[in-house]
């Protein structure tokens, strides 16, 4: 089965669109900003655009980067210089897309592009003008937009949040309540207590400091996730109500929580306008609103009085007032991070991630001190070490690792992070159980209000034999962040490792369902359907699997079941000539499963040696349970640091 770092954790860009307007004309600029953002395109606008030069620099590079400059002509806008110079940037750059608002002619010199006529009372376009408009589009900039724009996830692929398919979009679409946060999970009254934080906007108009609004967004959850009173919903799930077009009353019913929290980032120099707004589910109305104008060096107390505010609306009081631990007053460092933070979370490929691995260094080398940033970096460093690294580089990843995360918790103990880092990192990279134990359980102790902790924290306890806190723990992580295709992956790889053959194969199809291409699913559900005897399904499951590691072992252990040697040392070999010592811990259970003990003995020895991250599940791996009687392997268990 996968390895935690791929357990635990690709987008493509929309169009972009320069929306130029004239102040008066906000509201009906700010109807179609919301419907072509529905519609597959990214849409920079401002309601300030009129507001002075502090912005100019902003403007001109939104207006550099978009792929079409769409103009609201109006009688108020065609005597606006602003809109006559953003029109003349379009049109001479051959992207201009011209509206009329109230029926108005463009003024002299763009009178030789058709103007598409949105004049009428109603605030929205017609379908039939927006049409139009997208045909215009598609003429200016060549290209064919995408049909429904998707939710834009802080993480995707094999480690981290995933991108959703379509059983979350026909859940959100058809209206329905996703869940309902349980009394036995969060204690009495938890519905009550639930709140969603919506993707903050980023109105800086630069589509490139996105990583602000979506770090600063992770950051406030973050905060409130650290009050136990409080049941935040997780960020795959949250993030599905980006482009809802409904109410908040709407929105709040069908994410399942009683409240939501939205906000928008303005960013000038090293100053962010952060804009929140705290709202009831249940009537729609405002509980709570602030503005406020915060240099970037004081974001964690900016984090940290908005959770306490936030929680103060709801009644429900912080076990501290602290700041969030880990954090920085260097600007330069905080940006790195978050520029780190959001490669990795994309969780692409291997450059990707060494890029986030520089990134994390960067902020080190400004600011020492930076807990979070060590964090990041233990965290990037163990995953090169599990997915990319050859083996004579595996130890040496895992120890640099280690080293992170140990300062990470020795700058800031009670950071959650940092003490998952040190415990996954421990665990993978040295199959030190005992040493792993203590950083994992006050990880849990720090952020149980976090599903991503709580998922790994549930993998560790399963693989150490505590399968009662495993699926404890994956009940609130599955609970928090319901469309998370990897936590009901995670849920499957539990129930598979406690034997419930029958029963895993339920969290497996869900997981598929919410992510058609997500790796591994496929393979453990057809490790399961093997198990029961369902051969012809797990065969076809296979033939998709897109991790070939994981592919290949399970074949090779299906066509040996069904009897098909030749098939089944065909897969063997293709893994051993592809894969190779990176293997060898699949090996071994296909020796195990094989029927050859003394083979699979001898490639744990060798698994050990090069620090194969497999190992941590080789006392609780269904697959070596051919080798369960056999002495040398129960020495081999204990010598690794289980029993």
């Amino acid at each position: 089965m996968a390895s935690e770092a791929e357990l635990a954790g690709e987008a493509g860009g929309q169009p972009t669109l320069f929306l130029s307007y004239a102040h008066a004309d906000a509201k009906r600029a700010e109807a179609l900003a919301r419907l072509l953002g529905a519609r597959g395109y990214t849409v920079w606008w401002d309601t300030m655009i009129e507001g002075g030069a502090s912005f100019a620099r902003s403007i001109h590079e939104a207006l550099e980067a978009a792929d079409a400059v769409v103009v609201l002509w109006s009688k108020t806008s065609i005597d606006s210089d602003w809109v006559a110079d953003e029109a003349a940037q379009g049109r001479d750059r051959k992207r201009l897309v011209p509206l009329s608002l109230d029926g108005s002619l463009p003024p002299l010199g763009f009178r030789q592009y058709q103007t598409i006529d949105l004049s009428g009372r109603n605030v929205k376009p017609t379908a039939a003008q927006v049409e139009r408009i997208e045909r215009a589009i598609r003429a200016a900039i060549g290209q064919v937009p995408v049909a429904s724009r998707p939710a834009l996830l802080t993480g995707v692929d094999r480690r981290r949040a995933l991108l959703l398919g379509g059983g979350a979009a026909a859940v959100l679409a058809g209206g329905g309540t996703i869940f309902a946060f349980r009394d036995d999970l969060f204690g009495p009254g938890a519905a009550d207590r639930s709140i969603a934080v919506l993707p903050f906007k980023n109105l800086s108009g630069d589509a490139a400091q996105a990583y602000l609004s979506d770090g600063l967004t992770d950051e406030v959850r973050a905060a409130l996730t650290r009050n136990a009173g409080l049941m935040v919903l997780a960020a795959t799930t949250s993030n599905t109500a980006r482009d809802d077009q409904g109410d908040a009353k709407a929105i709040a019913g069908k994410l399942g929580v009683a409240h939501l929290l939205e906000g928008s980032v303005q960013r000038a120099d090293d100053v962010v306008r952060v804009s929140i707004e705290l709202t009831d589910g249940k009537t729609g109305f405002s509980t709570w609103s602030k503005r406020i104008d915060a240099k970037l060096s004081d974001i964690f107390a900016f984090q940290s009085e908005v959770a306490r505010n936030v929680s103060e609306a709801l009644s429900v009081r912080m076990a501290t007032q602290d700041p969030a631990p880990g954090g920085t007053r260097s600007v330069a460092a905080y940006e790195a991070y978050l520029r780190g933070k959001a490669l990795y979370n994309l969780s692409k490929d291997e450059a990707s991630d060494r890029q986030a691995k520089a990134l994390f260094e960067n902020a080190i080398d400004l600011d020492p001190d930076f807990a979070l940033a060590h964090a990041g970096l233990s965290r990037v460093l163990a995953s090169l070490a599990s997915v990319y690294a050859p083996a004579a580089e595996i130890k040496p990843t895992f120890a640099a690792a280690i080293a992170e995360g140990r300062k990470a918790v020795a700058m800031a103990p009670k950071l959650a992070e940092g003490q998952l880092a040190l415990g996954f990192a421990t665990f993978a990279g040295t199959l030190d159980v005992k040493g792993a134990r203590q950083p994992y359980d006050l990880a849990y102790r720090y952020g149980r209000g976090n599903a991503d902790i709580l998922l790994l924290y549930a993998l560790y306890t399963v693989r150490t034999k505590r399968p009662g806190e495993a699926r404890a723990a994956i009940d609130r992580a599955v609970a928090l962040d319901p469309l998370n295709p990897r936590a009901h992956r995670v849920a499957g790889v539990i129930a598979f490792a406690s034997r419930d053959f029958a029963g895993a194969p339920t969290h497996f199809r869900r997981a598929l369902q919410l992510n058609p291409n997500m790796a591994n699913a496929r393979a453990g559900l057809a490790a399961c359907l093997i198990e029961t005897g369902q051969i012809d399904e797990a065969r076809t499951l296979l033939a998709v699997e897109p991790s070939a590691m994981f592919r290949l072992t399970t074949q090779a252990i299906l066509e040996h079941r069904a009897g098909n040697r030749a098939a089944a040392e065909k897969a063997h070999a293709e893994l051993v000539r592809t894969i190779g010592d990176a293997a060898l811990y699949q090996q071994a259970e296909i020796m195990a499963q094989w029927g050859h003990t003394d083979a699979a003995l001898a490639l744990l020895d060798r698994a050990r040696v090069v620090g194969d991250a497999g190992l941590i599940a080789v006392d609780s791996d269904p697959w070596l349970d051919p080798l369960a009687r056999d002495p040398r392997f129960a020495a081999f268990v204990r010598q690794v640091g289980f029993g």
